[in-house]
């Protein structure tokens, strides 16, 4: 397919289904680009083939493959911590396995990049959790280069200082960063805009996706999500903080929304609001 224009809109979605079906339904929403997620539990094995013949079929582009985990729960703050990513301890290897696999089943589509949450990050670097992750970080992102590809973390549930020092820790050129704004606010972590000025240097792809903040009075609860423009984000200045520190790859739309009908009205209305954004003169 032709080249992608400077921030394409494009879809985060999962696999599950017929490959082609599934692109059918995202190209409806008027995008040809997207973030291709794969549950914990779906098959890989002939997986790559099914979807590399559909994207062709489809000329559709993937610009990202997500590695999400079976047992993930993000019910509240105590409960993603318990088992979100590579800091529960039960769950190490095999999801660390798991996103190598990953890393090769989006190499053999010739995407490059993979990305996931890895989980709350720990503030202290001396913490064992803390240095586990960064091992796991640098295993993988070894993979991911051997494979052409960024790994990219997701932001979200640590401050952006906190993400920007374990990178800095990690030491790897192709560890970079999803950074989805409504995270920061629904994990009450900081102000997205700012945090935004702290990490453009190592953005590789963003959900543009909205929420509002944690209820007050409420301990370890998440804040909600929002159709975009409806939240605490501010997508005007989200946009316009992306076009001054240089960004122009994808701007990927992310909607989890349980309701199907009203998720695919949402979208298309954000299609709308991200094509006008993009276009409009800073």
């Amino acid at each position: 397919m032709s080249n992608l224009k400077d921030m394409e809109i494009g879809l985060m979605f999962w696999a599950g289904g017929d490959p082609v079906a599934t692109l059918r339904e995202v190209k409806g929403f008027g995008v040809r680009c997207g973030q291709l997620g794969i549950p914990g539990d779906m098959p890989l094995e002939g997986a790559a083939a099914a979807w590399g013949s559909a994207l062709r079929q489809e000329s559709f582009r993937i610009v990202t493959v997500f590695a999400a985990y079976t047992g993930e729960n993000y019910a509240d703050i105590p409960t993603v911590a318990r088992s979100v990513g590579f800091i529960p301890e039960a769950t190490r290897e095999e999801r660390v396995e798991r996103t190598l696999l990953i890393s090769d089943f989006a190499a053999a589509l010739g995407v490059g990049s993979i990305a996931c949450h890895i989980g709350f990050v720990p503030h202290d670097p001396a913490d064992p959790n803390y240095l586990a992750a960064r091992d796991i970080v640098r295993k993988i992102s070894d993979r991911a280069a051997g494979n052409n590809q960024t790994f990219a973390l997701e932001t979200g549930q640590e401050p952006a200082e906190v993400l920007l020092r374990f990178l800095e820790d990690v030491a790897r050129e192709n560890v970079r960063i999803n950074f989805d704004p409504a995270n920061l606010i629904m994990y009450g972590t900081g102000d997205p805009i700012e945090a935004l000025g702290v990490l453009g240097s190592r953005v590789v792809s963003v959900h543009c996706k909205d929420g509002v903040w944690p209820p007050k009075g409420v301990p370890g609860a998440l804040g909600s999500e929002r159709p975009l423009g409806q939240g605490d984000v501010g997508m005007v200045r989200f946009v316009a903080r992306l076009k001054e520190i240089g960004y122009r790859a994808p701007l990927n739309i992310e909607h989890e929304i349980e309701d199907r009908q009203q998720r695919a009205i949402d979208n298309r209305a954000a299609v709308e609001l991200l094509t006008r954004l993009r276009d409009s003169a800073q």
